[in-house]
């Protein structure tokens, strides 16, 4: 089995284990046992939590600064990838703003009721948040001290600090690059990093579960089921968009994109990961007739600013947390929520669960309590395999798009004696 699949069987087994358990409990257990059973069994979640909230501030900082340095390229391919920055932009916004419509329209999170099953802390909180001035705004935006911000996980501000690192990088040239190579290479680190803190994953869930249950009884599923079924429609509805606009530029040559992009497509939905066929999209998209050093630009790219499945998830799972927990967020915060997210979503490459790290730091930005992120793990995979066919679809589209502005989209090449141009 592959390990990928294997933490998903460990998540699913914890989820039935964390069912049974909590469901014992809930039927034959007194409400201060279970009150008491319910506290105890959590610190499982705050472990797993507290880890994926401990690599949050390396990795956006990674992450982003290596993906500014690779956009600062750019003045060597100003046109495309001004091109590229739009279509990624639209695309990304068209993505937050339909997960955020659909959650909002459909309300999977009022098929739970989270909001007795934590402590009246949660409710002190709330009433903070409430006031939402601009002075908080700008203190959440602008650090004071860059190692607050990563000490206090305040996403944005390592956002802004990343960004004018990332730039300052850029412009000094090549004395900068063995620093871009070291924090290339740190985001490497990281990224096995969230591979090592998923695998504590199942331990996160059975305490969530075990929680609700106990408490709750078995709503939980009902909750799943919606929370599934919402999802899947607003995914095709995004592909409906994308693929109405890809219609709109490419014409006739879709059914064609299509059919190269089908096993890619099949591999990323069955291993959930994005970025495990990044090598044969390339090979594809080259074939299908995009020009080699603008498919070497742009997909690159889209694998960090372009990830339209996950995009579309994390405002559709943010604001599901935030009702289950019953917090109501007025269109104003779930905007500058939706702009949080366009901007630190950028750079979780297309890693297995990797965007649920972001999906964690935006709701403690929220003062939406994290713990339900545990919740929504056990379906996660599932969700995880349209995500990943979502941001597949997405970057060959973005590619075929620029490639056809830029009028080198050229007709599909069988032979391979193309591909052996030497790069100038």
């Amino acid at each position: 089995m592959k390990k990928g699949n294997r933490l998903t069987v460990y998540i699913l087994i914890a989820m039935v284990l964390g069912v049974l358990t909590g469901y014992l409990i809930n039927k034959n257990a007194s409400p201060e046992f279970i009150a008491k059973f319910s506290v105890n069994i959590k610190l499982l979640t705050t472990i797993f939590l507290r880890l994926v909230q401990m690599i949050i501030a390396p990795l956006v900082f990674c992450t982003l600064v290596v993906g500014i340095a690779k956009l600062g390229d750019l003045k060597t391919v100003g046109r495309v990838g001004g091109k590229a920055l739009l279509w990624f932009i639209t695309a990304s916004l068209v993505s937050l703003l339909l997960g955020m419509l659909i959650v909002n329209l459909s309300h999977p999170g009022t098929a739970i009721d989270l909001s007795n099953a934590d402590n009246s802390g949660a409710k002190d909180l709330i009433g903070k948040t409430q006031e939402f001035s601009l002075a908080k705004f700008v203190e959440h935006v602008f650090p004071k001290s860059v190692f607050e911000a990563m000490a206090s996980n305040e996403i944005l501000q390592i956002v802004i600090f990343s960004i004018f690192f990332g730039i300052a990088a850029t412009s000094i040239g090549d004395y900068a690059k063995p620093i871009v190579k070291a924090l290339d290479g740190a985001s490497h680190i990281i990224l096995k990093m969230v591979g090592y803190v998923m695998n504590f994953a199942p331990f996160g869930v059975f305490g969530a579960i075990a929680a609700v249950i106990a408490t709750k009884g078995l709503q939980v599923f009902n909750f799943y089921g919606q929370y599934l079924l919402f999802f899947i429609t607003g995914i095709a509805l995004l592909w409906a968009i994308l693929l109405l606009v890809g219609y709109l530029i490419l014409r006739n040559r879709i059914p064609h994109l299509l059919k190269r992009i089908a096993q890619p497509l099949l591999i990323a939905f069955s291993t959930t990961s994005s970025e495990a066929v990044f090598p044969k999209l390339t090979e594809e998209m080259e074939r299908f007739g995009c020009k080699d050093k603008i498919v070497a630009f742009i997909l690159p790219l889209g694998y960090s600013f372009n990830l339209d499945g996950s995009m579309m998830y994390m405002t559709f799972a943010s604001l599901a947390i935030a009702q289950a927990y019953g917090i109501h967020l007025d269109l104003g915060t779930q905007l500058t929520m939706l702009i949080v997210l366009m901007l630190t979503s950028k750079g979780i490459a297309g890693v297995p669960r990797a965007s649920l790290v972001v999906v964690t730091a935006t709701c403690a930005m929220f003062k939406i309590p994290p713990e339900g992120i545990a919740l929504i793990l056990p379906i996660d995979h599932f969700c995880d395999m349209f995500r990943s066919m979502t941001n597949v679809l997405g970057n060959a589209l973005a590619t075929s798009v620029v490639s056809k502005w830029e009028g080198e989209l050229a007709h599909e090449h069988h032979h391979h004696s193309t591909h052996h141009q030497p790069h100038h």
